[in-house]
């Protein structure tokens, strides 16, 4: 029987330095997460990257960030990069107890965006994402709604919750003032 290739891996999850890890070289970033990490808040849908409940947050060095789809990447594409899981949105205290939710996490609590909340945490990353560029650029009144609508227009939800995640998406982005009039 033929021995998995393996090499270490290294990158930060959470502001936190993760590895050398020896990981197999065909395993996706969610396998790992979930089988080495335990960070099983991403979650597996579709498997395929068209559902997007998996994608985490990935940190680039100029300041911005982007979702990536984790169940069709595989771990060692995020070799010494910096990602962010579901998990390390809100604040935590010493003993890990949550103290605070992130203004996105908060806002989707809200409106209730969630019904089953297999999807909620792609929606959420999607979302947090999308404050984050607004808070560089704020978008146009008039833009708001495409904005949100490509931002969160890729993700699926099987239970039809998308008039809830878009409310919390808006309300989010309104009460952070991510809007410019005129």
């Amino acid at each position: 029987m033929a021995e998995l290739a393996t090499r270490p891996l290294t990158l930060t999850i959470n502001g936190e330095s993760v590895g050398p890890i020896e990981v197999p070289d065909d395993l996706m970033m969610i396998d790992f997460l979930h089988e080495y990490l335990g960070l099983t808040g991403s979650r597996l849908g579709c498997g395929q990257g068209i559902c997007r409940a998996c994608v985490v947050i990935l940190d680039h060095d100029d300041g911005t960030s982007e979702e990536m789809r984790i169940c069709i990447t595989g771990a060692h594409f995020f070799s010494a990069k910096r990602i962010r899981t579901i998990e390390g949105h809100a604040s935590r205290d010493a003993a890990g107890n949550v103290t605070a939710l992130t203004p996105v996490q908060q806002k989707f609590v809200d409106h209730f965006a969630f019904q089953c909340s297999y999807c909620a945490p792609g929606f959420v990353n999607a979302a947090t994402v999308l404050v984050e560029r607004l808070e560089r650029d704020p978008v146009p009144r008039d833009r708001l709604e495409d904005a949100i609508d490509e931002a969160l227009g890729h993700h699926i939800c099987r239970c039809t919750g998308y008039v809830r995640y878009y409310a919390a998406a808006r309300a989010a982005i309104d009460d952070l003032g991510l809007v410019r009039e005129g």
